[in-house]
């Protein structure tokens, strides 16, 4: 009895020890996972640091040649609104990084490069307007001292003089025209525009070309590409559609009158979109009671007075 007593007493100290080898198995591999995780989200921490700084250091510099910029194209005597629009909107983002809790590399790494193209595109107009600063001040001191030499010599030459003065009038016109550029750069564009018939099951077909029975609505869809210029608002996108003859294609209440380089013409159906500055996919949806007749068909977008792309179909 007394060794069955001790042999007990031996199982369960062993038990015990056996539980407890566990327990403490348990706790390192605990531990040694804990550790591991902390490790891991240091790394993270650490990237997300370096990233930041990274992101910080690009935009200061960005911001620096901005106001460079500024100053050189103040003293051409060219426009600085626009550069101006785009150092406060990089401020912005410099501001909002401060406190982005959702920062994004990615994100900020488009940011970075529109910003870059939009100082490489403002690169080639300065370059421009300084030749045409340069070439437009020897010519007024030219053209000063000629109106000087034929005043004093001959009263009789003031038809050559009417004409030099047009050449200046001309250099004035060609330094407004290259201004007229760089604001073009902000405007829109449409890529990618095509022109598909939905039948009135709600069938679409692609490919350009349309049976008139089949075609209950058209849909245009194309591409508004991001622009660091332009404007992030509510865009008014005109379709004017052109039948075979030229003749604006419409339907009674939906179209109108748009005002484009000074004159009006009409078009065929008018919708706002929102412009978010992000390669967007825009659809718009046309519907006329009257069937199409066959021929080649044109459809033409606008925007801000401006056409922004266009798109053929036919219709059999």
């Amino acid at each position: 009895m007394e060794a069955e007593a001790t042999s007990s007493k031996q199982g369960a100290i062993n038990m015990t020890i056996g539980a407890l080898v566990g327990i403490l198995a348990l706790l390192a591999y605990l531990f040694l996972g804990s550790r591991n995780e902390t490790l891991e989200i240091q790394k993270l921490l650490t990237s997300k640091v370096e990233q930041f700084a990274s992101t910080q250091i690009k935009l200061d510099s960005i911001s620096a040649k901005l106001d460079e910029k500024i100053s050189e194209v103040r003293r051409l005597g060219g426009s600085v609104v626009e550069l101006e629009r785009i150092k406060r909107q990089l401020e912005n983002d410099k501001k909002k990084l401060k406190y982005d809790l959702s920062f994004s590399i990615q994100q900020y790494t488009l940011k970075i490069r529109d910003y870059k193209n939009f100082l490489t595109l403002h690169q080639d107009d300065t370059r421009k307007l300084k030749a045409e600063n340069g070439s437009l001040l020897s010519q007024t001191r030219a053209l000063e001292q000629e109106k000087q030499s034929i005043l004093s010599e001959n009263e009789g030459l003031k038809n050559e003089k009417a004409a030099l003065a047009q050449t200046v009038v001309n250099y004035s016109l060609q330094n407004a025209d290259l201004k007229d550029k760089v604001t073009l750069a902000s405007t829109m564009k449409a890529v990618n525009v095509e022109v598909n018939a939905v039948a009135s099951n709600g069938k679409e077909r692609r490919g350009g070309s349309y049976k008139a029975s089949r075609i209950d609505r058209l849909k245009i869809t194309f591409i508004l590409p991001s622009n660091p210029v332009a404007l992030t608002n509510d865009k008014d996108i005109y379709l004017r559609l052109l039948d075979a003859n030229g003749a604006v294609v419409s339907e009674s209440g939906i179209g109108g009158i748009l005002l484009v380089d000074g004159n009006e013409i009409g078009y065929s159906l008018r919708q706002t979109v929102p412009f978010e500055n992000n390669d967007q996919r825009v659809d718009l949806l046309f519907r006329r009671e009257a069937p199409y007749k066959p021929g080649a068909y044109t459809a033409e977008l606008y925007s801000e007075g401006i056409k922004i792309g266009d798109a053929h179909f036919q219709v059999k």
